[in-house]
Formats: structure tokens, C-alpha cells, sequence
């Protein structure tokens, strides 16, 4: 009985023993521009993981296993709780509203028709969209784009398009030093000018140094009546878009409450790296997620209030 005893203790400390590893990573930020960047999207599921050892460890009365699973799951729950927690200004009745959405297109190979058909039924105003390439556009236009969102600007040979119903005032390569260059606009919307920037990150598993280097120039794009949403390959866990978020930014579905809202991979979503961030002169209405044939993400749609 002892032995085996032992034996579970051992198998208890193992996980823990992870758990621990990415907790003391995400209090020290030692994800930013490493590999360790990986395992931290998976925090939340570490923390259910160290919510059944912890039930184990009852069982098994192992107290100092008992005692340090139960202190890394209040940390974990910390962390977690928040996102779940609406945190909205009140938002004028008279407010101007605008709705914005992103998708990645998976090096264009995204439904065009499914596409289009989600812009016309979501009453985008703004849609980015990354790894979008040339004849990934035509087809768009073949399927209605042209007429539903005419206003553009398009860098297929960058990465990152942004598509509008609004006239666009300003448009170009962001001037930011990120691996490839972002997209960004102005559009002015019931006299508010209202920058958005169309984002898409390098990717950690490909090199963690230049998704940190990105990830950090885009805190330039802070300010009151910014839009900024694409992929960012970074969950709220992550350092890096958490520093993002204390440059001035606000992510919208934490914002709503909505704490899990997996986008990658689309089929069956494990982690949220597609956002939408905004400037505190704005505030969330809503946030949906939607399932579209050919890309591996899920498409991101937010509406969002101008608070004056």
C-alpha cells in the first residue's frame, strides 16, 4: 500500500512539477522571445490539470504536494478568473458604433463565397485579412467583395489586406520595425477618425525572437481611437501581448467577459491568438468567432463603440 502510495505521489509531482515551470515563466517572463513561448498557450489547461492533482493529492493525503498544488491553482485561478469578469464603460445611447472583423486566410485559400457571405451577414464595416495573396483578392472581388467593402488596401506581396466600407482617409505599410510590414488605415466615421492597423505577427515556433520583436513594435500603434486585430500568434497569457495590453490597449473579449474563445485551429480551437484590440476611447459591444471552409483560424468579428 506505501508503495504504491508512493508511486501515485510520484505521478502527481510530475505534472505539478510542469505546471509549476510555466506558472514561474509567466511571472517572470521568460516566454518572451523563447521557445517557452509554446507551452504557455497551453497555461489554462494546466490549470485544470493541476486541479485534478490536487483533487488526487486529497485523496492521497500527500499534505506538502497538497499544499503546493492548492497555492499554484489559486495563482492559475488568478490569472484566469479575470477574463470571465465583464469590465465595460458605459456606453452612450447616442454612441457611433463599428464593426470590424479579421481572419486568416491560410495563404488564401479561405472560401471566397463563405467569406464574403460573413462580411454581408456581420455588417462589417472593416475587415483585415492576413496571408492574403493576389488571386486569394480577385476571387474575393468574384464573389461580391468589390461591391460589399470597396474601399481597400491591399499589400498581398506584405501579408495583411484591409478591406472597407468607409472611405479611407490614410493607408500604407505601417512604419514599424516588425519581420514584414503591417497595414494600416484611417477611416472617419461620423466625423471620429478611427486608425486600425491589420496585424500578423512572425510566429514563435518559427523564431520566438522576431514574434517578440513584433509583438513589441506594435505597442506604437497604442493610442485612443485605435483599432489593431489580426493574428497575432500570442494568447493573453503570453508576455508579450500582455505588455501590448499595458501599453494602452484593451482586448475586447476579455473586455466582454468572454474568457474562452479558442481561434486556432479552427477545426478544434485549443488557444485564442486572433484578436481585437482598441484604444480606451472605444469600448466592446460584442465578439464572435466564426468557423470558415479553407483556413485554419477562426474569423474574428467585434463590435465596437466610439465613446465620444
Amino acid at each position: 500500500m506505501n508503495r504504491g502510495r508512493t508511486a501515485a505521489l510520484i505521478a502527481c509531482a510530475a505534472p505539478l512539477t510542469c505546471a509549476t515551470v510555466l506558472a514561474v515563466t509567466r511571472i517572470f517572463g521568460f516566454d518572451d522571445g523563447t521557445y517557452l513561448a509554446l507551452p504557455i498557450a497551453l497555461l489554462p489547461y494546466f490549470a485544470l490539470l493541476t486541479a485534478a492533482v490536487l483533487v488526487t493529492l486529497l485523496a492521497l493525503r500527500g499534505r506538502w504536494l497538497t499544499v503546493a498544488a492548492a497555492a499554484l491553482l489559486v495563482l492559475q485561478v488568478a490569472w484566469i478568473v479575470p477574463r470571465f469578469v465583464p469590465n465595460r464603460p458605459a456606453i452612450p445611447a447616442d454612441a457611433v458604433h463599428i464593426r470590424v472583423g479579421t481572419c486568416n486566410t491560410h495563404r488564401g485559400q479561405v472560401d471566397p463565397l463563405a467569406l464574403v457571405s460573413m462580411a454581408k451577414d456581420e455588417h462589417l464595416d472593416v475587415l483585415a485579412l492576413e496571408e492574403l495573396d493576389a488571386p486569394a483578392i480577385k476571387a474575393l472581388d468574384e464573389a461580391g467583395m468589390a461591391k460589399l467593402m470597396p474601399y481597400r488596401e491591399l499589400h498581398p506581396e506584405n501579408d495583411t489586406s484591409i478591406f472597407s466600407r468607409f472611405p479611407i482617409t490614410h493607408g500604407g505599410p505601417a512604419n514599424l520595425p516588425t519581420t514584414w510590414p503591417q497595414t494600416q488605415i484611417t477611416v472617419t466615421v461620423s466625423g471620429h477618425d478611427i486608425p486600425i492597423t491589420g496585424v500578423h505577427t512572425y510566429y514563435p515556433v518559427g523564431g520566438p525572437g522576431l514574434w517578440a520583436q513584433d509583438m513589441s513594435a506594435l505597442r506604437a500603434t497604442a493610442g485612443r481611437n485605435v483599432v489593431v486585430l489580426g493574428d497575432f500568434n500570442a494568447t493573453v497569457d503570453h508576455s508579450p501581448l500582455r505588455s501590448l495590453l499595458a501599453a494602452g490597449l484593451i482586448d475586447t473579449h476579455a473586455e466582454l467577459g468572454r474568457g474562452w474563445a479558442p481561434t486556432w485551429p479552427s477545426a478544434f480551437p485549443l488557444i485564442q491568438i486572433d484578436h481585437v484590440l482598441h484604444g480606451p476611447g472605444l469600448a466592446a459591444v460584442s465578439a464572435s468567432e466564426h468557423l470558415l471552409p479553407g483556413t485554419d483560424h477562426r474569423a474574428v468579428v467585434a463590435e465596437l463603440a466610439l465613446l465620444g
